[in-house]
């Protein structure tokens, strides 16, 4: 399937009629949020102040060379913020002297233990002021791509697609979701405005049949979203998107005009049995599993034959790499 790299709309791919939420590569809305990020963490260190420790300990005019080096395998992310950070130090007037660095990677590399990722060199002041923050960075993004990569690998040849969620840290959801992508995931909707994604909660003050309660729900956010086109209020089109926890749901909502049903907490055979329901009813109609995923279960998820396969874990879950 074809990545389309940008924030807003939908992408239709023609190649399977599939439908496809926008994909995040690092850009400026990606660099300005690492900025906004950056600022915050310097101020945490520095409190318009500056680092008594290495002031009172390291001559001025010293210098040296700092190496990034991974202590374990897996995939690299967020070297980008590196002159980022660089930038706001100097711009801030932290920087206690001039650094230069040499990145060895790239994000997405699939990295050996021992490999080294970049190198600073200049200012001994300058590259202990910022050797925390960088390493907060590039460990915490580095370790969700290479969690989503165990994921991704786990699935490969099912033909299903492992997708993230909202489930992100408030603040880094961009920086998350790309991380995501480095690690050769996908992008689930970026925010409330980007998709229509019908849950459970938003049935919880109906009365009546659950399955006709979801059909009237989906009717009627239909209709609002097209009085909504039609007012100019709404100027693109959005992923319709409905989650069912039965079997008796699903087969209620596959005669409607959805893009992608959500299988809440199934077990792989009964996933199995929605694909086949699916399949002879509505096949233009993606399915997604979510749900408890984990690495132990996403390989039988899969083969049940679902398109995507989404799971918080990716980015609520993830462990530090170690550099």
């Amino acid at each position: 399937r074809r990545a389309v790299e940008n924030l807003s709309g939908v992408t239709r791919v023609s190649e399977n009629s599939m439908v496809e939420f926008p994909q995040i590569d690092w850009n400026q809305a990606v660099a300005k949020q690492a900025t906004l990020l950056v600022q915050m963490a310097l101020e945490e260190d520095f409190a318009d102040q500056r680092d008594w420790t290495t002031w009172s300990t390291i001559p001025q005019d010293s210098s040296g060379v700092a190496r990034f080096v991974c202590r374990q395998p897996g995939i690299v992310a967020g070297l980008p913020i590196v002159d980022l950070i660089m930038s706001e130090m100097q711009r801030s007037g932290i920087m206690d002297g001039d650094l230069i660095w040499s990145s060895k990677a790239t994000d997405g590399d699939q990295v050996e233990k021992g490999t080294v990722l970049g190198e600073l060199s200049g200012s001994t002041r300058s590259l202990l002021q910022m050797e925390r923050t960088t390493l907060n960075f590039l460990g915490r993004l580095s370790g969700i791509a290479t969690l989503t990569h165990q994921f991704v690998e786990s699935v490969k040849g099912t033909g299903a697609g492992i997708y993230d969620t909202r489930k992100t840290t408030p603040g880094w959801r961009l920086l998350e979701k790309y991380a995501v992508r480095c690690g050769g995931g996908r992008n689930h909707r970026l925010g409330l405005y980007a998709a229509v994604m019908l849950k459970d909660n938003h049935l919880a003050a109906d009365d009546g049949d659950a399955g006709v309660r979801l059909v009237n729900k989906v009717k009627h956010a239909q209709s609002q979203l097209a009085a909504a086109r039609q007012a100019g209020e709404l100027s693109r089109d959005l992923i319709f998107e409905v989650e069912v926890d039965s079997l008796q749901q699903l087969e209620a909502l596959l005669d409607l005009d959805i893009d992608i049903i959500l299988l809440d907490n199934m077990g792989p055979e009964t996933l199995r049995q929605a694909v086949v329901m699916r399949d002879q009813r509505q096949p233009k109609i993606q399915l997604e599993a979510s749900g408890g995923v984990q690495l132990s279960t996403v390989r039988a998820i899969a083969e049940s034959g679902v398109e995507r396969i989404s799971s918080g874990s990716l980015t609520h879950s993830a462990v530090n790499w170690d550099i």
